[in-house]
């Protein structure tokens, strides 16, 4: 992993951004979705969250998620972006970052089918490179099937190591507890391990 290079206190997370609702069809397929961004701030540097739509002839439309990273007089790196693995329904996204690293969630539509179900990928970027250091997933199932989960907030707790996820679901996700239809997936030391997080549901 790269070194990652701490330039204020890890105890406070900069920016906690709660997840954004699918944006507004634009006539441009390539243009993003700005009722979709979401920003997040890590040393020094501004990083923001939204997706373009692509398509052909011979497939049905893409919307990829777009992490960039903008350039300014505090930051240390240019300006740059990198693009997400693409989902065939709009995803909710939303982004969090410290000093630790960039945070970033979506949902994630894996065919374009229209029966099958979206579930959310976390990813760790690093502020230097924005390469990807952790790739997750939040899974439900109900009757042997996968089913939806959505993010309705993401964010960096206190301690700036702990990443908190909440939303809702439909049947249970693995390893979870309580019972209901909304949840709460705790990672501890999300930016620097990979341990699994605690889910409880409610």
């Amino acid at each position: 992993m790269p070194t990652v290079k701490s330039t204020a206190s890890l105890a406070v997370a900069l920016v906690l951004s709660a997840c954004g609702g699918p944006a507004t069809d634009e006539s441009i397929e390539t243009a993003t979705a700005s009722a979709a961004l979401t920003a997040a701030v890590s040393q020094g540097c501004t990083f923001s969250i939204t997706y373009q739509k692509t398509s052909s002839s011979s497939h049905p439309p893409l919307f990829e998620p777009i992490i960039t990273r903008q350039a300014s007089s505090t930051c240390p790196w240019p300006s740059a972006t990198v693009v997400l693995a693409g989902s065939y329904s709009e995803p909710n996204l939303a982004i969090a970052a410290n000093d630790l690293g960039v945070a970033v969630s979506y949902t994630y539509d894996y065919s374009p089918s229209g029966s099958n179900s979206e579930y959310l990928r976390l990813l760790h970027l690093t502020p230097d490179t924005l390469s990807v250091v952790r790739f997750t997933e939040l899974l439900a199932q109900y009757e042997f099937h996968t089913s939806n989960v959505s993010c309705k907030e993401l964010s960096l707790l206190a301690d700036g190591t702990t990443l908190q996820v909440q939303g809702t679901k439909v049947g249970i996700i693995p390893f979870e507890l309580g019972s209901g239809s909304n949840y709460i997936a705790t990672y501890p030391d999300f930016f620097t391990s990979t341990t699994a997080p605690t889910v409880v549901a409610y």
